[in-house]
């Protein structure tokens, strides 16, 4: 049974008529009759009672009508689906962001692919190193990754912001009223910073910031996300240094104070090389809108 014979049963059930069924199909009449004759011998009964001025259906024609339609409709439902799959407007996409890029790019993501491309299932998490993330993409736990260069992996790397750093400090600290510091007056400070090592690559963005001003923080306090490293500003463990969108995080023990002659980060889209399905394609595009929205 092929689905063209079941399209041309469907048409003359609901014309009852071979030559408007026929034209309805684009189809000579003499063609839609074979069609009709071979799918009769194939399933060993009358499915219609012709007479010289209309067609009627038999009960056996009722009943593969029942069938005929569920297949049709499952069909064109699968077509739609894959088409909607091809143009990257269905299909499951997984993304990570950094620490820092959780709290401005990761809700505005959400929501625009929300509005623009509801059949796409999106999985989201944040908080993650981007040496973790660089590992998620390896292993496919990732489909995108926005993450800060210099993670030892051969991915597809696309530019996203340049980030300039800000001071982070405890509200009663004695330089919290400052509207701008010199890096330089946080050397005899304790600081709190992101993990050393393998496990993140911006603890050695803080420190090679640090040492442009002259100075190598001491003691330093290692956390592992940015929500935290706030917390212990806040809680008077020390000072930090973090991108200029965490200010969105909030909290109101601390005080965020810009950098004369601020120090950046900079800040990538990741993917694997020549591995990009079209949902993912059609997301990582809402992605670089929204940071490029955000970005003055």
């Amino acid at each position: 049974m092929e689905l063209r014979h079941l399209r041309s049963f469907t048409a003359l059930v609901e014309h009852r008529h071979f030559g408007r069924a026929a034209e309805s199909l684009h189809l000579a009449q003499p063609a839609l009759s074979q069609q009709i004759k071979q799918l009769e011998r194939e399933l060993g009964t009358t499915l219609f009672t012709r007479t010289t001025r209309r067609v009627e259906v038999t009960e056996a024609g009722e009943r593969l009508l029942r069938h005929a339609r569920t297949v049709l409709a499952d069909v064109d439902d699968t077509l739609a689906d894959m088409a909607r799959f091809a143009a990257g407007r269905a299909g499951r996409v997984s993304v990570g962001f950094v620490g820092t890029a959780t709290y401005d790019v990761l809700p505005g993501v959400a929501r625009r692919v929300r509005e623009t491309l509801p059949d796409v299932e999106l999985e989201l998490r944040g908080e993650v190193l981007s040496p973790a993330l660089a590992a998620g993409l390896r292993d496919r736990t990732y489909d995108l990754a926005v993450v800060r260069p210099g993670v030892d992996e051969p991915l597809t790397l696309l530019p996203l912001r340049t980030e300039r750093l800000v001071a982070v400090l405890p509200r009663e600290h004695r330089l919290a009223h400052h509207r701008r510091l010199d890096l330089a007056q946080l050397a005899d400070e304790p600081f709190v910073t992101h993990p050393s090592g393998h496990r993140s690559s911006f603890q050695r963005t803080v420190l090679e910031a640090c040492a442009a001003a002259g100075f190598t923080p001491d003691p330093v306090l290692e956390v592992a996300e940015t929500a935290t490293l706030v917390v212990f500003v806040a809680a008077g463990l020390g000072v930090a240094l973090v991108p200029e969108p965490v200010r969105s995080l909030g909290h109101e023990g601390v005080v965020y104070v810009p950098l004369h002659r601020a120090p950046t980060a900079e800040l990538a889209l990741a993917h694997r090389p020549g591995d990009l399905s079209p949902a993912a394609g059609a997301v990582a595009a809402v992605l670089q809108s929204v940071v490029s929205a955000k970005t003055p």
